[in-house]
């Protein structure tokens, strides 16, 4: 059963670095953020083994937010190998998330 992984400063550079990852830029307070959390788990029950399906909390992570100029949330950025491929800000269905991450997968 797949779970999602909470980065941190300490550990979110080795965690993207190889494979294919989604990182979930979100805030408690964000409605949108809340919207999508269940779609967000749900994707990581769906590729678990295949790819990372990540969240990174702005309001405990500015430095990352930061890092990746995030001025808006929920912002979703999809890495290959460590490397930014896909930016996508607001709520996304979960179909499009989905159809993103197959395209990266390749």
């Amino acid at each position: 059963m797949g779970k999602y992984i909470e980065l941190t400063g300490a550990d979110y550079k080795a965690t993207i670095a190889e494979g294919v990852s989604l990182v979930d830029f979100w805030a408690p307070w964000c409605g949108p953020c809340r919207m999508i959390a269940p779609i967000i788990e749900e994707l990581a029950e769906d590729f678990d083994g295949k790819a990372k399906i990540c969240k990174v909390n702005t309001d405990e992570e500015q430095d990352i937010a930061v890092e990746f100029g995030i001025r808006s949330i929920p912002t979703i950025i999809f890495f290959k190998d460590g490397e930014m491929v896909d930016t996508v800000v607001g709520a996304q269905s979960k179909q499009a998330l989905t159809d993103k991450i197959n395209e990266i997968l390749g």
